[in-house]
């Protein structure tokens, strides 16, 4: 089975955080702990032409975002135990909860924050992409959920070819450092993030 990923439709999104209540209800994950999340990223200044009054030229657009299921994933780098790994057979990345030791290691490595500590269990736990339910022929809960339909999963090379997208954008790390297997069609005010 080929690569699996997410692709996020920035201009769909409105920014309801139903794609992260939803995964958090799947996950039974308590307050404060998301697989999914939605950020707002905002911009822009007012402009104040000559003898006018004052004209906003601002932006905001929302990205949920999960796990990315990276080609070279900093987690499981960074992952002491080995708690951490990618699956062959469709690039999944994991944790072993039986080998997971707690220390937080794939939680700082993480430029996205997939992976979340859990007090409660004394380990890292993150998004799995909804595996169980793929293998029943069904959608993540973030997918399944979302109301405006903008989360959409499946082969990374398919949703490539399917939608428009990329990673670089401002808002969301630098997609060299992990090559993320996602992608976003950016909102019409997402900005390229700047290249020194």
């Amino acid at each position: 089975m080929p690569q699996l990923g997410f692709h996020v439709d920035m201009s769909a999104c409105m920014g309801c955080h139903t794609c992260a209540v939803a995964c958090q209800d799947r996950h039974d994950l308590p307050a404060g702990q998301r697989f999914r999340r939605v950020v707002e990223v905002s911009g822009g200044a007012w402009a104040t032409p000559p003898g006018g009054a004052p004209v906003p030229h601002v932006f905001a657009y929302y990205i949920s975002i999960s796990c990315n299921h990276c080609e070279k994933p900093m987690c499981v780098a960074n992952c002491p135990t080995g708690a951490l790994s990618k699956r062959p057979q469709d690039g999944v990345v994991t944790i072993d909860q039986k080998v997971c030791i707690g220390c937080r290691y794939c939680a700082w490595s993480c430029p996205y924050g997939a992976p979340q500590y859990s007090p409660q269990k004394g380990k890292s736990q993150k998004c799995d992409l909804c595996v169980d339910l793929l293998q029943r022929g069904k959608d993540p809960a973030c997918v399944s959920a979302c109301p405006s339909r903008a989360i959409h999963v499946g082969p990374v090379d398919d949703l490539r070819l399917q939608f428009a997208g990329s990673m670089d954008l401002h808002g969301l790390p630098d997609p060299k450092l992990t090559t993320p297997n996602a992608l976003y069609t950016p909102h019409k005010d997402a900005v390229r993030r700047e290249r020194p």
